[in-house]
């Protein structure tokens, strides 16, 4: 099991990482990388020692669609407004990444796969593929689809009240 101690080391910042773009939420990153690598634990005398990342990401990647299925699709109410964006010009990359991660949740679960395995973790069209189980065709049309709505995003866009903060502060 000393392997697999070495393996969940190495791999759990990765699998944070992903399951916090995907889900857009730490806790919720947390509690799916933590239950990818229990999974991958029991798994582990299946798993190729070479290819136990991929077996991961792609448990990780099934978890977050199971939540997804049984996530109550409602509006929550706020008894107060959101606090607003900070003017500090040392926020804009983290102001950045907050727009970024409000346009990835604004795909649909299969186009927010496709784009961060494809452009995050930078995997291969072929192991994108392989690990959401369909083709490599499919991986190619979701990811043009996804990043052709991240374009057209107005979260993203340059006069969006996020990004007109993040500019004002700078000048």
């Amino acid at each position: 099991m000393r392997d697999f101690d070495e393996f969940a080391a190495a791999a759990a910042q990765p699998l944070l990482r992903l399951g916090w773009l995907l889900s857009g939420s730490a806790e919720q990153a947390q509690d799916l990388a933590q239950t990818a690598l229990v999974r991958t634990y029991t798994a582990w005398h299946r798993v190729r020692e070479d290819d136990a990342l991929a077996y991961a990401r792609r448990v990780l990647v099934n978890l977050h669609t199971d939540w997804l299925r049984r996530r109550p699709w409602r509006e929550v109410a706020h008894a107060e407004p959101p606090e607003l964006a900070a003017t500090d010009p040392g926020h804009a990359a983290v102001e950045e990444r907050a727009a970024l991660i409000a346009a990835l949740q604004t795909l649909s679960r299969k186009e927010r796969a496709a784009v961060v395995l494809r452009y995050y973790a930078d995997l291969s069209e072929r192991e994108t593929a392989q690990t959401l189980g369909v083709s490599v065709g499919t991986v190619k049309s979701v990811c043009s689809r996804a990043l052709a709505k991240l374009r057209a995003s107005p979260l993203l866009q340059p006069d969006h009240e996020l990004a007109r903060t993040t500019s004002g502060a700078a000048s």
